[in-house]
């Protein structure tokens, strides 16, 4: 019976007092990056469980929180914040939500006006003196070791660059590389048999283009633009190729002209004769530049 009459009265004084929340704010008003204090405080749990935000996400964003400490027991919650904010202007603590048990509490909002305190003139002082260090070669070179690789990509890729302009070129269109490789496509066009299946008009056709590309390769010429007669007057007026060289390109041209018009049909000899005066025009060649040369030099 006494057992039932305690529980009764716990019942009727849990109705008769219920919680009692209360909050306080230390200052409404202070400067730039200043320590303000927050509390929030519940009497009257009677062992009931206080469920609120998280640690350091109760105030809005532009409070920075830099302590929140909760002290809870059987009757009594206790909530301290403390924070600063970092921005000028007025800031509101809005109302925040307390649940206890199946009750929801909430505080009263608070406005709080930030200042900035400086003043034009002030002097500023650091907080921690500028300390010494003493740095070693290994420490210069990771600091500044990017640095340093990348001029000497930069100077590399130059020096590649000046390289190739001045002697690349110079050896690609040099006119050992270009009767070498004149060499080699006319015997290519030997390896094709034109001249033992008497097929002449492929035979001169191929001849022709091979020896025009050479001319404007090593005398530098628009052979491989202009019509026979066109390059047979080029080639007398210029007088880089010699009387005999000329004569061959000549007598060659002329032939080939009048095989792909049908208007002659050279024999086998013929053709043999006419691959073996390019060849050897062709190896020849680099006499007639050495003259070209030394008429340039006098």
């Amino acid at each position: 019976m006494k057992k039932l009459l305690f529980i009764f009265c716990f019942l009727i004084c849990a109705q008769v007092f219920p919680q009692i929340l209360s909050s306080h704010l230390e200052k409404k008003t202070i400067a730039l990056g200043e320590v303000d204090h927050f509390t929030v405080k519940i009497d009257n749990l009677n062992g009931r469980q206080v469920t609120a935000a998280a640690k350091n996400e109760l105030l809005p964003f532009h409070f920075e929180e830099t302590k929140d400490s909760i002290g809870q027991n059987a009757n009594s919650y206790e909530r301290k914040i403390e924070f600063a904010v970092f921005e000028e202007g007025k800031f509101t603590i809005p109302e925040l939500e307390f649940k206890v048990g199946d009750r929801v509490l909430k505080t009263i909002p608070y406005e709080i006006d930030v200042i900035n305190t400086a003043q034009k003139g002030d002097q500023i002082n650091d907080i921690m003196k500028n300390k010494e260090v003493n740095l070693e070669l290994k420490d210069y070179w990771e600091l500044y070791k990017f640095y340093v690789l990348a001029a000497i990509a930069l100077i590399a890729l130059i020096i590649v660059i000046v390289a190739f302009v001045k002697w690349g070129r110079k050896v690609k269109s040099s006119p050992v590389v270009a009767t070498n490789q004149t060499l080699k496509e006319l015997d290519s066009l030997k390896k094709k048999k034109y001249i033992e299946a008497g097929n002449y008009r492929s035979f001169y056709v191929e001849l022709i283009d091979i020896s025009r590309n050479f001319i404007t390769r090593q005398y530098h010429l628009p052979a491989d633009v202009l019509l026979t007669d066109d390059l047979i007057a080029v080639m007398k007026k210029n007088n880089t190729i010699s009387i005999e060289n000329e004569k061959v390109v000549e007598d060659i041209f002329l032939r080939g002209d009048l095989v792909k018009f049908a208007k002659t049909f050279p024999d086998q000899a013929t053709m043999e004769k006419d691959l073996a005066d390019i060849t050897a025009f062709v190896k020849r060649s680099s006499k007639d530049l050495e003259f070209e040369n030394l008429r340039k030099d006098v």
